[in-house]
Protein backbone atom coordinates (compact mmCIF):
# COMPACT_ATOMS: atom_id res chain seq x y z
CA UNK A 1 0.00 0.00 0.00
CA UNK A 2 1.04 3.44 -0.96
CA UNK A 3 1.74 6.05 1.76
CA UNK A 4 -0.54 8.69 1.81
CA UNK A 5 1.22 10.68 4.15
CA UNK A 6 1.65 13.29 1.19
CA UNK A 7 -2.44 13.47 0.21
CA UNK A 8 -3.05 13.58 3.68
CA UNK A 9 -1.32 17.10 3.98
CA UNK A 10 -3.93 18.54 2.07
CA UNK A 11 -6.93 16.64 3.66
CA UNK A 12 -6.09 18.58 6.62
CA UNK A 13 -5.26 21.91 5.38
CA UNK A 14 -8.85 21.51 3.67
CA UNK A 15 -10.88 20.26 6.68
CA UNK A 16 -9.44 23.07 8.76
CA UNK A 17 -10.50 25.61 6.02
CA UNK A 18 -14.03 24.01 5.98
CA UNK A 19 -14.81 22.95 9.94
CA UNK A 20 -14.92 25.74 11.37
CA UNK A 21 -15.60 23.89 14.74
CA UNK A 22 -11.93 22.61 14.04
CA UNK A 23 -10.94 25.00 16.55
CA UNK A 24 -12.42 23.92 19.68
CA UNK A 25 -12.39 28.05 20.92
CA UNK A 26 -12.51 26.73 24.26
CA UNK A 27 -10.71 29.86 25.39
CA UNK A 28 -8.83 27.97 28.83
CA UNK A 29 -6.96 31.37 29.21
CA UNK A 30 -9.74 33.29 30.01
CA UNK A 31 -10.52 32.75 33.49
CA UNK A 32 -7.19 33.45 34.64
CA UNK A 33 -7.07 36.90 35.76
CA UNK A 34 -3.91 39.32 35.49
CA UNK A 35 -3.20 42.00 38.03
CA UNK A 36 -4.04 45.30 36.33
CA UNK A 37 -2.14 48.27 37.47
CA UNK A 38 -3.84 51.67 36.94
CA UNK A 39 -0.48 53.29 37.90
CA UNK A 40 1.81 51.02 35.64
CA UNK A 41 4.88 53.38 36.77
CA UNK A 42 6.06 53.22 33.44
CA UNK A 43 6.26 54.18 29.85
CA UNK A 44 5.28 51.72 26.94
CA UNK A 45 7.38 52.61 24.68
CA UNK A 46 10.19 51.06 27.86
CA UNK A 47 8.58 47.71 27.77
CA UNK A 48 10.91 45.69 26.76
CA UNK A 49 9.56 42.09 24.66
CA UNK A 50 12.38 40.55 23.50
CA UNK A 51 13.88 36.93 25.17
CA UNK A 52 16.79 34.51 24.58
CA UNK A 53 15.74 30.73 24.19
CA UNK A 54 18.19 28.05 22.77
CA UNK A 55 21.19 30.83 22.75
CA UNK A 56 19.11 32.72 20.01
CA UNK A 57 17.50 36.15 20.76
CA UNK A 58 13.52 36.56 19.90
CA UNK A 59 12.27 40.30 19.22
CA UNK A 60 9.41 38.60 21.82
CA UNK A 61 8.50 34.89 23.17
CA UNK A 62 6.04 33.72 19.71
CA UNK A 63 6.88 30.05 18.18
CA UNK A 64 4.41 29.76 14.62
CA UNK A 65 3.48 26.12 15.53
CA UNK A 66 4.69 22.95 13.53
CA UNK A 67 1.45 22.73 10.66
CA UNK A 68 2.71 21.51 7.34
CA UNK A 69 5.42 20.56 4.98
CA UNK A 70 4.87 17.98 1.50
CA UNK A 71 5.49 18.25 -2.35
CA UNK A 72 2.51 20.30 -3.82
CA UNK A 73 3.13 23.61 -4.18
CA UNK A 74 0.62 25.11 -1.89
CA UNK A 75 1.93 23.42 1.31
CA UNK A 76 5.79 24.84 0.14
CA UNK A 77 4.37 28.30 -0.46
CA UNK A 78 3.00 28.10 3.29
CA UNK A 79 6.10 27.01 4.42
CA UNK A 80 8.43 29.49 2.62
CA UNK A 81 6.03 32.22 3.45
CA UNK A 82 6.22 31.22 7.53
CA UNK A 83 9.68 31.52 7.24
CA UNK A 84 9.95 34.77 5.16
CA UNK A 85 8.19 36.41 8.16
CA UNK A 86 9.73 34.23 11.09
CA UNK A 87 13.55 36.07 9.90
CA UNK A 88 11.89 39.48 9.18
CA UNK A 89 10.01 39.22 13.13
CA UNK A 90 12.62 38.07 14.67
CA UNK A 91 10.19 34.85 16.29
CA UNK A 92 11.14 31.05 16.22
CA UNK A 93 9.06 28.36 14.00
CA UNK A 94 8.54 24.87 13.83
CA UNK A 95 7.55 22.85 10.74
CA UNK A 96 5.09 20.17 10.15
CA UNK A 97 6.19 16.58 10.59
CA UNK A 98 8.93 15.52 8.26
CA UNK A 99 8.08 12.15 7.58
CA UNK A 100 7.06 12.89 4.10
CA UNK A 101 10.26 13.53 3.30
CA UNK A 102 11.39 9.94 2.96
CA UNK A 103 8.70 8.72 1.05
CA UNK A 104 8.05 11.49 -1.61
CA UNK A 105 11.56 13.02 -2.04
CA UNK A 106 9.99 15.90 -3.42
CA UNK A 107 8.99 17.03 -0.30
CA UNK A 108 12.14 18.04 0.97
CA UNK A 109 11.94 21.25 -0.83
CA UNK A 110 9.09 22.51 1.69
CA UNK A 111 11.68 22.36 4.38
CA UNK A 112 14.73 23.38 2.99
CA UNK A 113 13.97 26.61 4.84
CA UNK A 114 17.31 27.95 5.95
CA UNK A 115 18.14 30.44 2.93
CA UNK A 116 14.72 31.91 4.02
CA UNK A 117 15.37 32.45 7.41
CA UNK A 118 19.15 32.39 8.13
CA UNK A 119 18.97 33.84 11.61
CA UNK A 120 15.77 32.06 12.80
CA UNK A 121 15.11 29.58 15.71
CA UNK A 122 13.99 26.21 13.65
CA UNK A 123 12.71 23.32 14.70
CA UNK A 124 12.38 20.15 12.77
CA UNK A 125 9.87 17.48 13.32
CA UNK A 126 9.65 13.78 13.58
CA UNK A 127 6.79 11.95 14.92
CA UNK A 128 7.77 9.95 18.31
CA UNK A 129 6.16 6.77 17.29
CA UNK A 130 7.89 6.53 14.09
CA UNK A 131 10.90 5.21 16.02
CA UNK A 132 9.13 2.34 16.41
CA UNK A 133 8.07 2.23 12.87
CA UNK A 134 11.40 1.83 11.35
CA UNK A 135 12.48 5.31 11.59
CA UNK A 136 16.37 5.54 13.67
CA UNK A 137 18.79 7.85 14.27
CA UNK A 138 19.87 8.99 10.86
CA UNK A 139 15.95 9.78 9.92
CA UNK A 140 16.53 12.68 12.92
CA UNK A 141 19.93 13.64 11.58
CA UNK A 142 18.63 14.13 7.77
CA UNK A 143 15.50 16.13 9.31
CA UNK A 144 17.66 18.25 11.57
CA UNK A 145 19.76 18.32 8.29
CA UNK A 146 17.16 18.93 5.91
CA UNK A 147 15.88 22.47 7.55
CA UNK A 148 19.53 23.12 8.91
CA UNK A 149 17.55 22.91 12.31
CA UNK A 150 18.25 24.47 16.34
CA UNK A 151 16.10 21.69 17.61
CA UNK A 152 14.44 18.15 16.88
CA UNK A 153 10.55 18.10 17.66
CA UNK A 154 9.33 14.71 18.61
CA UNK A 155 5.70 14.87 18.08
CA UNK A 156 3.79 12.87 20.06
CA UNK A 157 -0.01 12.02 18.92
CA UNK A 158 -1.37 9.02 20.40
CA UNK A 159 -4.89 10.07 19.89
CA UNK A 160 -4.43 11.61 16.62
CA UNK A 161 -3.42 8.17 15.54
CA UNK A 162 -5.84 6.42 17.32
CA UNK A 163 -8.43 7.99 15.61
CA UNK A 164 -6.26 8.48 11.75
CA UNK A 165 -7.40 5.94 9.36
CA UNK A 166 -3.94 4.67 8.63
CA UNK A 167 -2.99 5.45 12.18
CA UNK A 168 0.09 3.84 13.90
CA UNK A 169 -1.02 3.50 17.48
CA UNK A 170 2.72 1.44 18.59
CA UNK A 171 3.61 3.86 21.74
CA UNK A 172 5.10 0.92 23.69
CA UNK A 173 8.59 1.64 25.11
CA UNK A 174 9.08 5.02 22.75
CA UNK A 175 10.70 6.60 25.49
CA UNK A 176 13.86 4.58 25.66
CA UNK A 177 13.86 5.09 21.93
CA UNK A 178 13.79 8.87 22.20
CA UNK A 179 16.02 8.80 24.89
CA UNK A 180 18.82 7.02 22.52
CA UNK A 181 18.15 9.74 20.11
CA UNK A 182 18.51 12.65 22.72
CA UNK A 183 22.41 10.96 23.27
CA UNK A 184 23.16 10.64 19.50
CA UNK A 185 21.51 13.78 18.26
CA UNK A 186 24.14 17.20 18.18
CA UNK A 187 20.95 19.41 18.69
CA UNK A 188 18.53 19.57 21.84
CA UNK A 189 14.88 17.00 21.70
CA UNK A 190 11.65 18.72 22.50
CA UNK A 191 8.78 16.49 23.02
CA UNK A 192 5.25 18.16 21.77
CA UNK A 193 2.17 16.88 22.06
CA UNK A 194 -0.12 17.99 19.35
CA UNK A 195 -3.48 18.75 21.05
CA UNK A 196 -4.14 16.97 24.33
CA UNK A 197 -1.08 17.93 26.67
CA UNK A 198 1.43 17.01 28.55
CA UNK A 199 0.99 15.36 32.83
CA UNK A 200 3.34 15.46 35.56
CA UNK A 201 3.89 11.93 34.66
CA UNK A 202 5.14 12.66 31.18
CA UNK A 203 7.39 15.14 32.65
CA UNK A 204 9.31 12.70 35.00
CA UNK A 205 9.38 10.02 32.28
CA UNK A 206 11.22 12.89 29.89
CA UNK A 207 13.26 13.98 32.43
CA UNK A 208 14.81 10.16 33.33
CA UNK A 209 15.79 9.75 29.54
CA UNK A 210 17.38 13.07 29.20
CA UNK A 211 14.65 15.42 27.82
CA UNK A 212 14.77 19.10 28.79
CA UNK A 213 12.10 20.81 26.76
CA UNK A 214 8.64 20.10 26.40
CA UNK A 215 6.12 21.85 23.90
CA UNK A 216 2.64 21.19 26.20
CA UNK A 217 0.60 21.60 23.34
CA UNK A 218 -2.86 21.40 25.23
CA UNK A 219 -6.26 21.16 24.52
CA UNK A 220 -8.89 23.91 23.43
CA UNK A 221 -7.24 25.07 20.19
CA UNK A 222 -7.32 23.11 16.90
CA UNK A 223 -8.59 19.34 17.65
CA UNK A 224 -6.61 17.06 15.25
CA UNK A 225 -9.43 14.14 16.50
CA UNK A 226 -11.78 16.01 14.78
CA UNK A 227 -9.81 17.14 12.16
CA UNK A 228 -9.30 12.76 11.30
CA UNK A 229 -12.88 12.68 12.31
CA UNK A 230 -13.50 13.78 8.62
CA UNK A 231 -11.16 11.41 6.85
CA UNK A 232 -12.99 8.09 8.32
CA UNK A 233 -14.84 6.05 5.53
CA UNK A 234 -16.05 4.17 8.46
CA UNK A 235 -19.26 5.29 9.71
CA UNK A 236 -18.53 5.78 13.25
CA UNK A 237 -18.19 9.00 15.46
CA UNK A 238 -14.69 8.44 17.38
CA UNK A 239 -12.85 11.70 16.13
CA UNK A 240 -15.65 14.03 17.38
CA UNK A 241 -16.21 12.02 21.05
CA UNK A 242 -12.63 12.59 21.72
CA UNK A 243 -12.81 16.26 20.33
CA UNK A 244 -12.11 17.77 23.53
CA UNK A 245 -9.95 15.14 25.18
CA UNK A 246 -6.52 16.14 27.18
CA UNK A 247 -5.57 18.63 29.60
CA UNK A 248 -5.57 22.23 28.86
CA UNK A 249 -2.83 24.27 28.46
CA UNK A 250 -2.89 26.45 31.50
CA UNK A 251 -3.71 23.42 33.46
CA UNK A 252 -0.46 21.21 31.78
CA UNK A 253 1.66 24.55 32.42
CA UNK A 254 0.78 24.26 36.40
CA UNK A 255 1.17 20.48 36.33
CA UNK A 256 4.86 21.10 34.85
CA UNK A 257 5.57 23.80 37.00
CA UNK A 258 7.80 21.93 39.96
CA UNK A 259 10.07 21.20 36.78
CA UNK A 260 10.92 24.66 36.60
CA UNK A 261 14.77 23.83 37.50
CA UNK A 262 15.08 20.95 35.05
CA UNK A 263 12.55 21.82 32.24
CA UNK A 264 12.29 24.48 29.53
CA UNK A 265 8.33 24.52 28.26
CA UNK A 266 6.71 25.96 25.91
CA UNK A 267 3.23 26.75 25.69
CA UNK A 268 0.88 25.93 22.62
CA UNK A 269 -2.87 24.90 22.29
CA UNK A 270 -5.23 27.07 22.10
CA UNK A 271 -3.32 30.85 22.68
CA UNK A 272 -4.63 32.94 20.21
CA UNK A 273 -3.76 36.09 21.53
CA UNK A 274 -0.74 38.10 22.65
CA UNK A 275 -3.02 38.25 26.28
CA UNK A 276 -2.48 34.08 26.49
CA UNK A 277 1.21 34.22 25.40
CA UNK A 278 1.20 36.79 28.71
CA UNK A 279 -0.18 34.39 30.44
CA UNK A 280 1.82 31.29 29.36
CA UNK A 281 4.76 32.97 30.63
CA UNK A 282 3.10 34.00 33.69
CA UNK A 283 2.80 29.80 34.14
CA UNK A 284 5.81 28.77 33.58
CA UNK A 285 6.22 28.74 29.74
CA UNK A 286 9.46 30.05 27.66
CA UNK A 287 8.17 30.75 24.72
CA UNK A 288 4.41 30.72 23.59
CA UNK A 289 2.99 28.99 20.02
CA UNK A 290 0.28 29.25 17.73
CA UNK A 291 -0.31 27.85 14.36
CA UNK A 292 -4.02 28.55 13.19
CA UNK A 293 -3.59 32.03 13.06
CA UNK A 294 -1.20 32.38 10.82
CA UNK A 295 -2.58 29.27 8.23
CA UNK A 296 -4.74 31.46 6.08
CA UNK A 297 -2.15 34.45 5.60
CA UNK A 298 0.65 32.36 4.90
CA UNK A 299 -1.24 30.83 2.00
CA UNK A 300 -1.29 34.83 0.70
CA UNK A 301 2.05 36.67 1.25
CA UNK A 302 5.07 36.82 3.98
CA UNK A 303 3.71 40.09 4.36
CA UNK A 304 -0.10 38.78 5.84
CA UNK A 305 1.66 36.65 8.36
CA UNK A 306 4.11 39.15 9.76
CA UNK A 307 0.88 41.47 10.30
CA UNK A 308 -0.84 39.02 12.06
CA UNK A 309 2.80 38.68 14.30
CA UNK A 310 2.82 42.57 14.34
CA UNK A 311 -0.57 42.87 16.10
CA UNK A 312 -0.24 39.75 18.34
CA UNK A 313 3.19 41.63 19.55
CA UNK A 314 1.26 44.49 20.30
CA UNK A 315 -1.17 42.33 22.62
CA UNK A 316 1.79 41.24 24.33
CA UNK A 317 3.45 44.39 24.86
CA UNK A 318 0.16 46.40 26.10
CA UNK A 319 -0.58 43.82 28.51
CA UNK A 320 2.63 44.11 29.91
CA UNK A 321 2.47 47.39 30.10
CA UNK A 322 -0.70 47.03 32.03
CA UNK A 323 0.78 45.30 34.58
CA UNK A 324 3.90 47.62 34.89
CA UNK A 325 6.33 44.91 33.65
CA UNK A 326 9.01 45.97 31.40
CA UNK A 327 10.91 42.73 30.91
CA UNK A 328 9.73 39.31 30.13
CA UNK A 329 11.82 37.77 32.93
CA UNK A 330 9.44 39.63 35.10
CA UNK A 331 6.71 37.45 34.12
CA UNK A 332 8.15 34.18 34.19
CA UNK A 333 6.49 32.12 37.26
CA UNK A 334 5.32 35.48 38.92
CA UNK A 335 2.16 34.18 41.13
CA UNK A 336 1.67 37.92 42.46
CA UNK A 337 0.52 39.06 38.63
CA UNK A 338 -2.75 36.55 38.96
CA UNK A 339 -5.53 37.66 40.62
CA UNK A 340 -7.73 34.83 43.10
CA UNK A 341 -11.04 35.66 43.64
Amino acid sequence: MSDPTNSRKLEHIRVIENDVHVDRQKRHFDSILLRHRALPELNIASVDPSTTFMGKDLSFPLLISSMTGGEDETVQLINKNLAIAAEASGVAMGVGSQRVMFTHPDAQKSFELREYAPNSLLFANIGGVQLNEGFSIDECKQAVEVLGADALYFHLNPLQEAVQPEGDTNFAKLIEKIGLVVKALDVPVILKEVGSGFSDADARLALDHGIKFIDVAGSGGTSWSRIEHHRQEEDHDLGVVFQDWGIPTPVSLKLLSPFKDELSVIASGGIRTGIDMVKSVVLGASLAGMASPFLKPAMESPEKVIEVIDRIKREFVTAMFLMGISRVEELYLNDELIIDF
